[in-house]
C-alpha cells in the first residue's frame, strides 16, 4: 500500500531536500504533493524524475493525506500543524515550534525511535535542531557503553542552516571581497565571508543563545535528562555541513579504541579516523551524504574518563530532511499511521 505525502515549504532549501530524499529512498508514496504559501503557487519543484507544481497550503485539504513533512518555519507550523493533525494526517515538523511540548515526541530514529508512539496525542512529531541531531547520533552508543556525565560542544555551523538568503549573502560577500566591491550585511549580524560569528539565534538572559539552549534541552529530552551539556554555537563561512568539536566526560572508563569500535557499529555513524594528513572528515566531504561522520577520537587526559572527537554531517540532510523522512519510515514500518486516523 502506498501513502500520500505532502511537503510543506517545498520551495525552500530543506523542502527541496525532503523531496529529493523521498525519491532517493523510494519512500512508498503513491502521491507526493508540494505545498507552500500562495506566493509560490504554480512554481515547479523536482521530485525524482518528475516535476511537481506547487499548491497553496491555505486551501489544501489534508483529510486524505497520511504524512505531512513540515518545513515552513515556526510561525507557519504553530498555525498549521495542529489543524493538519486534527484531520488525521501525521505532521513531522522541522521547526522548533513543538520540540519542547510534552505531548509531542522529539525523534532521531537512531536514538529514540520507540518514543514515536507518543505522536497520537496531537498527531505531531518534532524534528530536532540540526546541530543536536548529529550530536545525539554520536552520543547515544557512547552513553549506552559508559554513561555520559557531561558534554562540552563547540559548533562550526554552515550558513545553509539559516536558509537560502544566508547562502546568497555568503556568496555575494565573497564575490565582493575578491572584486573590491561593497560587502553588504543583511542576514547576519557581522560579515560572514572570511569570518566566523559566535552568535546563532537570539541571546537569552544568561548570555547563551537560543541555539545553544536548544542543544541542551533537546539532548536531555531525547537522550537523558541527567546529562550536563554546555555549548558554544558559531556560524562559519561554509555553504553546507555542520561540524562539532565534542568533549565528553563519562562515569566509567572508555578508551579511544573502545569508543572507535562502538561508533563503527552504531547506526547512522561512519568513523573516518586515520591519524595522518587528511585522515578525517570535513563539511565539504560530508555534503550530500547521509551519515554522521566521526573523526579525531582521542583521550582527554585533563579529566577522569574523558574523550574528545570531531563530528561532521550535512545539516540539510541528517540535520533536517533526512531525519524527517526516516521518522516517516518508522511510522510506515511500525504500521502506526492507522492510529493517526483513529486519533483524529
Amino acid at each position: 500500500m502506498g501513502y500520500k505525502v505532502a511537503v510543506v515549504g517545498a520551495t525552500g532549501n530543506v523542502g527541496r531536500e525532503m523531496l529529493d530524499i523521498l525519491a532517493e529512498r523510494a519512500f512508498p508514496a503513491d502521491e507526493v504533493v508540494a505545498l507552500a504559501s500562495s506566493r509560490s503557487l504554480g512554481q515547479e519543484v523536482s521530485f525524482g524524475d518528475k516535476i511537481l507544481k506547487v499548491k497553496a497550503l491555505d486551501t489544501y485539504d489534508f483529510s486524505d493525506t497520511d504524512i505531512c513533512l513540515m518545513s515552513a518555519g515556526g510561525d507557519a507550523s504553530k498555525e498549521w500543524s495542529p489543524r493538519i493533525g486534527q484531520q488525521g494526517c501525521v505532521v513531522i515538523d522541522n521547526s522548533s515550534a513543538f520540540r519542547y511540548d510534552a505531548d509531542v515526541p522529539l525523534i532521531v530514529p537512531e536514538v529514540n525511535a520507540d518514543a514515536v508512539v507518543g505522536f497520537t496525542k496531537r498527531n505531531i512529531i518534532a524534528n530536532p535542531n540540526c546541530s543536536t541531531a548529529q550530536l545525539v547520533v554520536a552520543l547515544k552508543p557512547l552513553h549506552e557503553a559508559a554513561t555520559i556525565k557531561r558534554v562540552v560542544v563547540s559548533t562550526y555551523q554552515s550558513v545553509s542552516g539559516a536558509g537560502k538568503d544566508a547562502m546568497d549573502e555568503l556568496f555575494s560577500q565573497t564575490r565582493a571581497v575578491f572584486t573590491a566591491g561593497e560587502v553588504v550585511t543583511k542576514k547576519f549580524t557581522k560579515r560572514i565571508a572570511f569570518n566566523v560569528i559566535p552568535h546563532i539565534d537570539v541571546f537569552m538572559e544568561d548570555g547563551y543563545t537560543k541555539e545553544e539552549w536548544k542543544m541542551v534541552a533537546e539532548t536531555k529530552k531525547m537522550l537523558d535528562p541527567k546529562i550536563k551539556l554546555t555549548a558554544t554555537a558559531v556560524r562559519v563561512p561554509v555553504f553546507i555541513g555542520h561540524a562539532e568539536a565534542v568533549n565528553v566526560e563519562f562515569e566509567r572508563p572508555l578508551s579511544p579504541e573502545e569508543a572507535t569500535e562502538i561508533l563503527r557499529s552504531a547506526p547512522g555513524v561512519l568513523v573516518i579516523d586515520k591519524r595522518e594528513n587528511g585522515g578525517y572528515m570535513t563539511p565539504h566531504e560530508a555534503a550530500g551524504e547521509d551519515a554522521t561522520y566521526i573523526s579525531r577520537i582521542r583521550e582527554d587526559a585533563t579529566v577522569e574518563n574523558g574523550l574528545n572527537f570531531w563530528c561532521v554531517s550535512d545539516n540539510l540532510r541528517k540535520g533536517a530532511a533526512l531525519n524527517a523522512v526516516q521518522i516517516a519510515e518508522v511510522l510506515v514500518n511500525r504500521k502506526l499511521l492507522n492510529k493517526a486516523k483513529a486519533a483524529a
